[in-house]
């Protein structure tokens, strides 16, 4: 039998503009290696200041709409106190109080169960750090 608890850690290069990363196929791949059949929580982390896990649709237009609706409500200039880096960069280390750097979801019989439109996603508007790790762990 499994463990009850297991983690694994994606290393992800995100590049030099911001994006929204689908993790969707990630995570399939590590609860197939994991949850052996079993019902319980997916939890996925990011442990950056700058990044956030989202759910939404995507390959529709919602990435880039949520991308462009972060950049209406947090202005990439000069405005923010934390300031180094790209301009505007202080904003990025407000994304996280808007996209969370977590999310936790159901599984069960092994499967993760979103919605039919939903993915998984990194949300990352950082473009001075290209690396990214987000943790995988599973609870059943």
């Amino acid at each position: 039998m499994a463990s009850a608890f297991s983690t694994s850690v994606l290393h992800l290069t995100t590049g030099a503009t911001e994006t929204v990363t689908d993790l969707t196929a990630d995570c399939e791949q590590f609860l197939a290696r994991t949850a052996a059949g079993r019902d319980g929580l997916l939890n996925v982390f990011v442990p950056h200041a700058t990044a956030g896990i989202a759910v939404l649709e995507t390959g529709a237009g919602s990435d880039a709409d949520l991308l462009s609706a972060l950049h209406t409500l947090l202005p990439a200039d000069n405005r923010w106190q934390h300031r180094h880096g790209a301009p505007g960069h202080g904003r990025d280390h407000v994304v996280p109080a808007l996209v969370p750097p977590h999310a936790t979801l159901p599984v069960i019989g092994g499967r993760l169960e979103l919605g039919t439109w939903q993915s998984v996603c990194l949300v990352d508007t950082n473009v001075d750090n290209p690396t990214r790790e987000v943790r995988l762990s599973f609870l059943g």
